[in-house]
């Protein structure tokens, strides 16, 4: 089974930070993963995975891709519709 990434949700941010958009991603129209984000880093726009704080204040990420293939296809999804949303 190949899975197929969708964006189902993309909310832009205003202001200077380094979030610029928080989305959801439906995975093969079976699943919906809500928390990813986009950030400028260093070398440009990247996907944050969904993640969650513990009472002491460290976070951890809740969705890992198993295989490099995976998490270029959440990057290439995810950064897509971010850039299309600039262009409408």
């Amino acid at each position: 089974m190949v899975l197929e990434f969708k964006v189902a949700r993309l909310h832009k941010l205003e202001g200077d930070g380094p979030t610029k958009a928080f989305c959801d991603l439906a995975i093969s129209d079976e699943f919906l993963v809500k928390g990813f984000r986009v950030v400028e880093g260093k070398n440009g726009l990247f996907v944050g995975l969904p993640r969650q704080a513990t009472k002491n204040g460290k976070w951890f990420d809740q969705v890992l891709p198993l295989t490099d293939a995976a998490r270029e296809s959440i990057n290439e999804a995810v950064l897509a519709a971010y850039e299309d949303s600039n262009n409408q």
